[in-house]
């Protein structure tokens, strides 16, 4: 009975959680975006993806710093395939209070930073080298530990290959897990006894 209240205390504490609490420092995000999502329902039989895992680690309230993976492909009958690839650093900053257009809601900007390439089939353009993008996000908080979210990025990539610099403005969703780290845990513990 006593492990039964525990663990009901923690589920009301963690719902009674505000958007602050998933982004304060020692928590972890994991999670990622999706974007061109197209699967060619026409006669042209085009199917489009790009895949975005993510995880980051808070260092301050609001500050996360992480790593991202990058995976994109886009085919088409009759023409060649196109693929995109990237590996690098992320970094996050989310603004101000709760919005209170949406209550849970938080605006934040993204960074990135690394390797990539975006590579057209035999004879295309190929370019491959340093990968950059920036822009601005929102996160809706479903659960306190559930972020839904939008993200649009100018994305650049120069580098090698026979097209010097490749760029897109992007708009992506995703779905972030927010995980409390070791020092959150700890203070729910003590808040508990």
């Amino acid at each position: 009975m006593k492990k039964f209240t525990l663990c009901l205390l923690t589920a009301i504490l963690g719902v009674g959680l505000s958007a602050n609490a998933q982004i304060q420092k020692g928590n972890v995000l994991i999670g990622g975006n999706f974007a061109d999502l197209n699967l060619g329902l026409n006669g042209a039989k085009v199917f489009s993806v790009d895949l975005t895992p993510k995880a980051a680690w808070f260092i301050q309230d609001n500050i996360a710093l992480g790593g991202y993976v990058n995976f994109g492909l886009q085919t088409a009958k009759g023409v060649p395939t196109q693929t995109t690839y990237g590996v690098g650093a992320l970094g996050r900053y989310y603004t101000g209070a709760d919005t209170e257009v949406l209550k849970h809601g938080r605006f934040f900007a993204e960074g990135t930073v690394g390797f990539g390439g975006e590579n057209t089939g035999k004879g295309g353009s190929k370019t491959n080298g340093l990968a950059f993008s920036v822009g601005p996000g929102f996160s809706y908080f479903v659960t306190p530990n559930i972020g839904l979210e939008t993200l649009l990025k100018y994305q650049g990539l120069p580098g090698f290959g026979n097209t010097g610099y490749q760029n897109k403005l992007s708009l992506s969703f995703g779905f972030q897990i927010y995980l409390p780290g070791q020092h959150t845990a700890n203070k729910i513990k003590s808040d508990i006894k």
